[in-house]
C-alpha cells in the first residue's frame, strides 16, 4: 500500500485550499501514478506553528511502479505546479504532499525519503483520514493500526480536527 498525505492552507494558482487539494488528487492519477482511493476532506488546526490559517487535509492510496525516490520527486513537482515554495518549516503552504508509506518499507536516517513518514503517529490530520480509507493498515515499525494510533492521540489530547 502506498499512502500520500495532502494538505493546504493558502490559496494559490489552483484556487482555495479545498480546490487545491481536490486538484492535487486528480494530479495523483497522472504521470505513472494511479489514484486508488482517497479520504474525504477534513479541516484541521495548524501543526507546529499555530499562527496561520487552518488546513484542509486528506489521505490518498495510490499505485505506481515509480521508486520511492522518483515518486517523491513527482510529488514535489505537483507541489510546485500548485504554487508551493519551500521556506518556513511548518508554515503556510499552497500544497503539501507527504509520502507516508510505501508498501511498508522502512528507511531511516540518511535515506530520502524516510519511510514511513516520521510524523504519522503524532498527526491526527493524517491518522483520521487514513483510518477511514485503510482500517487494516499497520504502521510498518510499531505494527499498530491507524485506529489504535488515533485513539492514543485522542486520549493524550494531541492534535485538533475542526
Amino acid at each position: 500500500m502506498i499512502l500520500i498525505g495532502l494538505g493546504a492552507n493558502r490559496s494559490g494558482p489552483w484556487g482555495s485550499p479545498r480546490q487545491t487539494v481536490l486538484r492535487a488528487l486528480r494530479e495523483l492519477n497522472t504521470g505513472g501514478i494511479r489514484l486508488k482511493r482517497a479520504s474525504g476532506l477534513l479541516v484541521s488546526a495548524p501543526f507546529g506553528r499555530t499562527d496561520q490559517p487552518d488546513f484542509v487535509n486528506a489521505v490518498a492510496e495510490v499505485e505506481t511502479r515509480l521508486s520511492p525516490r522518483v515518486l517523491l520527486a513527482r510529488l514535489h513537482a505537483i507541489e510546485r505546479k500548485a504554487g508551493r515554495r519551500r521556506g518556513l518549516r511548518w508554515g503556510p503552504r499552497t500544497l503539501d504532499l507527504d509520502l507516508l508509506d510505501y508498501h511498508g518499507l522502512i528507511r531511516r536516517h540518511g535515506h530520502r525519503p524516510r519511510l514511513p513518514h516520521p510524523g504519522i503517529s503524532s498527526r491526527i490530520f493524517v491518522l483520521a483520514p487514513l483510518a477511514g480509507i485503510a482500517p487494516g493498515w499497520r504502521h510498518p515499525v510499531s505494527r499498530q493500526t491507524a485506529a489504535t494510533l488515533l485513539r492514543r492521540l485522542d486520549q493524550a489530547g494531541e492534535g485538533r480536527l475542526l
